[in-house]
């Protein structure tokens, strides 16, 4: 079978009782890999990445019968993996009574120790400093620079206007500029 099927033959599969698991492994073969590198840019940990990647899917498939097609599959995909990833964090500051600086805090020490991570000092700098910037803009970020998502889908998935994500997108640079004293 093709690598890289289309999303209509990926929901029509699954709308069809007969071959909706076929479809819906399909749907993970596609899209799996790129939505766990999107929630672990946002959780860094690899443990909690592979918990919150199964929760969205999980949650994509019992909505998929009711997605309306009025977007990119990918982009409702990666909504979900979004909001799914803010609620994990939301739950994780709750539970340690604790702000976003020491949860930032504790994400980047376990970048450190994380046996998963396998970059170099640089990239280790560049996860550390995006750790420093506010949710929204860490978010965005990452989605423009790691996974180029163009801004008018990035709106969709964030429900943002484009020119405040251009806004949020400008703010992170200058931030990690200053942070590696560039500027």
């Amino acid at each position: 079978m093709n690598e890289e099927i289309e999303d209509i033959e990926i929901l029509a599969l699954f709308k069809d009782e007969s071959t909706k698991e076929k479809g819906f492994k399909l749907l993970l073969k596609k899209y799996q890999k790129r939505i766990y590198w999107h929630i672990r840019k946002i959780l860094v940990s690899h443990d909690d990445t592979d918990d919150v990647t199964q929760n969205t899917f999980v949650k994509v498939y019992y909505s998929l019968d009711g997605f309306r097609e009025e977007s990119k599959l990918y982009t409702w995909i990666y909504r979900i993996a979004t909001n799914e990833s803010l609620s994990f964090i939301k739950k994780k500051k709750e539970s340690l009574y604790a702000d976003w600086d020491s949860v930032e805090f504790a994400l980047s020490e376990s970048l450190v120790g994380d046996t998963y991570f396998d970059g170099n000092q640089i990239q280790l700098k560049l996860q550390q400093a995006l750790l420093t910037l506010p949710e929204k803009q860490r978010i965005v970020f990452n989605m423009k620079y790691f996974d180029q998502i163009k801004y008018e889908d990035m709106s969709e998935i964030l429900d943002t206007s484009v020119g405040a994500l251009k806004a949020s997108y400008h703010h992170a640079v200058k931030k990690i500029e200053k942070y590696f004293g560039l500027n």
